[in-house]
């Protein structure tokens, strides 16, 4: 039989008063709750309780093993009431890794609520368009903008990602708008990555999507950076939505090719 619960019946014996009435209160048998005090004594090898047909009284060492039982199941109750309460409420550190852009429009503006909610948790956000490793550089969360790629990872849609292609007004007065996505190769377009490693533009017509590849004489691995470039005059981007909206709504930037 299990110590702990001997302990407690042998408490719920002693302070009841009596073996029918600690039968009661935990609904087994009197005849269960003898077994169990006759089991408890045996295993210690002492006479804890003075049994007669009339009333239950403890011996000495029945008293004094009683302080140290209350004692144990109240420190075996408090240790998991602290455990319980650890579990609800979450503590810790907690690694994200975002895309810059993203991560700072949309990801950081959340945090300060975030903490008040959970005031136990650390949180490092690493805002780069690099894809991390999420095992070697030890993050336990990354949002990324595209497909996941590596089957071994959970991934969770959080939104729809549309992307457009963009340029200033100024671009397009001088150099002139695409027509079709063939004409891409005829402009100047600004490319994500390090080394303009950007596998290439993403472009919808008739159900099928079909990536072109565009060259240009500006790349850059940061997003923003990108988005600034366009403002500026230097060429076609292609950018998501969310990203460009404001731009668009106030016509410092025009998109192209809306149709693809």
């Amino acid at each position: 039989m299990d110590k702990f619960k001997q302990l407690e019946s042998f408490v719920s014996v002693a302070t009841q008063g009596s073996l029918s009435a600690a039968a009661r209160a935990e609904g087994v048998a009197p005849t269960m709750m003898g077994r169990r005090m006759d089991a408890l004594e045996k295993r210690l090898g002492v006479k804890l309780l003075v049994r007669s047909t009339r009333r239950l009284s403890l011996t000495s060492e029945g008293t004094a093993f009683l302080e140290k039982a209350q004692s144990i199941l109240k420190e075996l109750n408090d240790a998991e009431s602290q455990v319980a309460q650890g579990s609800a409420q979450p503590s810790g550190e907690l690694r994200l890794s975002a895309p810059a852009g993203f991560g700072r429009r949309h990801i950081a503006p959340l945090i300060p609520g975030f903490l008040q909610r959970y005031p136990d948790i650390k949180i490092t956000l690493d805002l780069t368009d690099r894809l991390v490793d999420l095992i070697e550089e030890r993050y336990d969360c990354a949002i990324r903008i595209g497909d996941l790629d590596d089957s071994q990872f959970i991934g969770m849609r959080l939104a729809d990602n549309r992307r457009v292609i963009v340029a200033s007004p100024d671009y397009l007065q001088r150099f002139g708008r695409p027509a079709t996505p063939d004409d891409l190769i005829h402009h100047n377009c600004l490319s994500f990555g390090s080394q303009g490693n950007q596998k290439g533009w993403l472009l919808q017509h008739n159900g099928k999507t079909r990536a072109y590849r565009v060259k240009g004489t500006l790349n850059s691995s940061d997003g923003s950076v990108l988005l600034e470039w366009a403002l500026a005059g230097c060429g076609l981007a292609w950018r998501s939505l969310w990203e460009v909206r404001q731009e668009l709504e106030a016509g410092r930037l025009v998109s192209v090719l809306d149709n693809y």
